[in-house]
């Protein structure tokens, strides 16, 4: 029998049932891929399920799992202003890590990176996905470099600081300049924003500073990613990048170095 597509002949074992006749496995696939979504923001194509925003949630509960077994892990990973300039890893574990006498802070962070992070994995792509999650984590830790520097309390530099909100707040931040972008209503993310952005000034506790720096990370990478034109797109999205990145890591050493600590 030959296919229905391409004409070819096809054995027994690579026939396809096709709404007439049958197809090879060739046409098949490539039937697949030019049916297969494009990213809106992206180069490539995405699927349909979240994978990296799957792989970012269980690596978070399963070093959560860990902080609950093995004795000292979270001092070993949290970020703290002072510890920072000899340990710079913090700068990024303290996003995956949350408070192991709270369920309810790695619950409240996860559903809401899983409530953000699939629509923002489908318009951005992977790859501008967990770079905007990674960076927006950074700016968050070095919020809080920025705010114990300002206000030059000791306390401040020693306040140990965890989670992965301030990486929401990126997501938070990318999706309202997402929407606005695509000409969506954004009420419901700023109205979401604003609540959390409040909640961190009232309720003790809360990093703050890490919300802010992770919002205005994510609002400008998401404008890079959104904004950029088609024919540019790869070359913005990597020069925003690594020019976000560059910025985050000259803040931290001028502070440092004024400081003394480097």
């Amino acid at each position: 029998m030959r296919c229905q597509r391409c004409g070819r002949p096809t054995c027994p074992q690579c026939q396809r049932p096709a709404p007439v006749g049958i197809q090879c496995v060739d046409c098949v696939a490539a039937a697949s891929r030019a049916t297969a979504p494009r990213a809106a923001f992206g180069d490539g194509r995405v699927s349909d399920r979240p994978v990296a925003t799957i792989v970012i949630i269980a690596a978070c509960v399963v070093v959560y799992v860990l902080q609950r077994l093995v004795p000292g892990f979270t001092t070993t990973w949290v970020f703290t202003p002072a510890v920072g300039s000899v340990e710079p890893w913090r700068f990024l574990t303290a996003a995956f890590l949350h408070s192991p006498s709270s369920l309810l802070h790695i619950v409240f962070n996860m559903v809401a990176l899983w409530m953000v992070g699939p629509f923002l994995e489908q318009s951005l792509g992977r790859v501008r996905y967990v770079t905007l999650y990674l960076v927006s984590a950074l700016a968050g830790s070095v919020g809080v470099l920025v705010a114990a520097y300002a206000t030059g309390t000791p306390g401040a530099w020693n306040t140990q600081v965890l989670g992965a909100s301030g990486a929401v707040f990126g997501l938070f931040g990318a999706v309202l300049v997402v929407l606005r972008r695509t000409g969506r209503s954004a009420g419901g993310i700023i109205g979401v924003i604003v609540l959390n952005v409040a909640i961190g000034f009232v309720v003790s506790g809360v990093a703050w500073q890490a919300h802010l720096g992770g919002l205005a990370a994510g609002a400008l990478l998401g404008a890079a990613y959104a904004y950029a034109p088609r024919s540019s797109r790869r070359a913005v999205g990597i020069g925003a990048s690594l020019g976000l990145v560059a910025v985050l890591v000259t803040v931290t050493v001028a502070i440092y170095r004024s400081v003394g600590l480097l």
